[in-house]
């Protein structure tokens, strides 16, 4: 790893900010090279892991990584982890009298589970199953060189659709004590004590939850060569919409200077939602997106929901993706496909981009709201280039709204970072014989900075426009769902022949992802939309419990008024009008 680092430390508040983390930190994981045979990766790894040793030796890698969820949401996972366990004396005991003892039977482990824990043992896994890649090494406890041995020659594949309950019943790598921090105030199961609102979760930092995720943020940064700042995953639906807002104030008054990247995570849909609840999401994303904004560097929403309003449109639709949107194990793992792309500039080794540059280049004029779009998977066919993948897109950009934020379409973009990840082994340009007269211009180009500078320049012809292209794809290992097209080859590039129906193709290992980060006009409508939609509840009438424990009237109005204010500044001078005859 390089001696030079960039260290990242990261936070994930709420169930789903987890599920999300949970396959991008797999997704890391699968990138980190054991091997000094290998060849070098783009990915600068030990920005986003911490290096540690188990006191029997053993070399780990850990994300610096603060995960926060409620009482009841970890089932099978230790608070604490397994990596540092020296065992506990729990042989003293003062107490004399008689004792009644109530045993809990453990969760359930799932397929997945079992063989980690037998692989932390040393043992071998029977070849029941066959994935394309071999499960990789699990960070941790046993060493690199007997699980490698192991694995190399067994290849699993596992279906766990109808057994991912949780976020750990698919976590594939060890955390750091330190790691995780569960909330017991409100529960994760049952009616009662939920974390519904936004003012539950404001008020939750204070007391013990403020001292423990102090003195997290306090161990993993005083250990940082040089910390270039926070990414911070947070459920944006719910009440830890407050608490992230209560989250992100503090390490904008605590660590000043550096980046704070704010990625608002909303599931499709919820289990066991009525109609209150939807009322509560709309408030809370509405007060979320106002109030993390203000104390980021920049917000994302990310999201596959067709909008966030109480009436969305159709979930989000992949060409070659056949995932069930209802499934927060299927929803989460696009959404972090998409993020290993969309973090990938300041997680370079060479031509990386600080946070603080990224988010400058985005939120400008306090326009600090910014929308993704992604192509997942990127429709390359194998053996082809890259102006062939585009022009064959035509007229049409290939990505889709990770945002529920639609472009206007008429080429109108304040910024925009657009990254290509995973086009290993394809070429990038057309490579014309002397003479020959190319079949389209980007046929005509030199580089493939060129040729997808053009291509999106044809779109937004006056924007400004930063590139990043990386040809390491991302590992598919196993957990990871295979909600792939069978268009698609193993490598995750187009086939030009499809296998027969019924007949079941390889299981695809990696995938190449496009994506975009934006600041444009098409925005404001999204925030105004927001802000019509809180402002059109009676919230004294239809849901008065919202306000019990905060904010105030008076609160909640300002929050409102900054949000309407925030939409406006991504006016431009073609929607000025446009915009003030919508508000009349």
């Amino acid at each position: 790893m390089s001696n030079f680092r960039r260290e990242v430390i990261t936070l994930q508040l709420g169930h789903y900010s987890n599920f999300v983390g949970t396959h991008w930190w797999n997704l890391q994981d699968a990138s980190l090279s054991y091997d000094p045979e290998t060849p070098p990766s783009e990915i600068q790894s030990d920005v986003l892991f911490r290096e540690g040793q188990t006191p029997g030796g053993h070399v780990t890698h850990t994300p610096r990584l603060i995960a926060m969820d409620l009482k009841g949401s970890l089932r099978t996972l230790r608070q604490e982890g397994s990596l540092y366990d020296a065992g506990k004396d729990t042989s003293a005991t003062t107490w004399e009298g008689s004792l009644m003892m109530r045993k809990e039977s453990p969760a359930e482990k799932n397929s997945f589970l079992e063989d980690l824990d037998k692989l932390d043992k040393g043992e071998v896994l029977a070849e029941d199953h066959f994935y394309s890649s071999p499960l990789p090494q699990r960070s941790g406890a046993v060493s690199v060189e007997t699980v490698n041995s192991q694995l190399a020659r067994v290849q699993k594949c596992y279906r766990l659709e109808g057994s991912v309950k949780v976020w750990s019943d698919f976590l594939r790598i060890h955390l750091h004590p330190r790691t995780v921090s569960v909330i017991h105030q409100y529960n994760h199961d049952g009616e009662a004590h939920r974390l519904e609102a936004f003012g539950q979760g404001d008020a939750l930092l204070q007391g013990s939850v403020l001292e423990q995720l102090e003195d997290k943020l306090h161990f993993f940064v005083e250990e940082c060569d040089y910390l270039q700042g926070f990414q911070v995953f947070c459920d944006l639906a719910d009440g830890f919409a407050g608490l992230g807002s209560k989250v992100t104030e503090m390490l904008q008054d605590s660590y000043g200077g550096r980046g704070i990247l704010t990625w608002g995570m909303a599931p499709v849909s919820h289990p066991d939602t009525t109609p209150m609840k939807e009322l509560y999401h709309v408030l809370n994303c509405a007060l979320g997106t106002v109030n993390m904004a203000a104390h980021s560097s920049f917000f994302c929403p990310l999201t596959l929901r067709g909008g966030l309003g109480r009436r969305p449109s159709a979930p989000v639709a992949f060409p070659h993706l056949n995932y069930d949107p209802s499934l927060w194990y299927h929803s989460s793992s696009v959404l972090a496909l998409a993020l290993d792309a969309l973090t990938l500039p300041y997680r370079l080794k060479n031509n990386s981009s600080p946070m603080w540059q990224l988010a400058d280049s985005l939120s400008v004029s306090g326009r600090k709201v910014v929308a993704a779009y992604g192509a997942v998977p990127f429709p390359m066919m194998h053996g082809g280039t890259l102006p062939d993948a585009l022009s064959a897109c035509a007229d049409k950009l290939p990505w889709k709204p990770l945002s529920a934020c639609t472009e206007l379409g008429d080429g109108r973009c304040f910024g925009q970072w657009a990254t290509l990840k995973g086009f290993e082994g394809q070429r990038l340009t057309s490579s014309l014989p002397a003479g020959t007269q190319p079949a389209t211009p980007l046929h005509g180009l030199h580089s493939g900075e060129d040729v997808l500078a053009s291509y999106i320049q044809s779109f937004y012809p006056t924007s400004p426009l930063a590139l990043q292209l990386v040809s390491t794809p991302s590992a598919l290992t196993p957990p990871f769902p295979q909600i792939f097209s069978q268009s698609l080859s193993a490598q995750g590039f187009l086939q030009s022949q499809t296998p027969p129906p019924g007949s079941r193709g390889p299981a695809v290992s990696s995938a190449p992802i496009m994506t975009s980060l934006q600041s444009g006009p098409a925005l404001g409508s999204w925030l105004s939309e927001l802000h019509r939609g809180a402002v059109a509840l009676d919230i004294r009438r239809v849901a008065p419990s919202f306000l019990s424990q905060g904010p105030e009237m008076g609160d909640y109005k300002e929050a409102l008024e900054e949000l309407r204010l925030l939409g406006l500044c991504y006016r431009d001078e073609m929607t000025h009008s446009s915009s003030e005859e919508d508000d009349d």
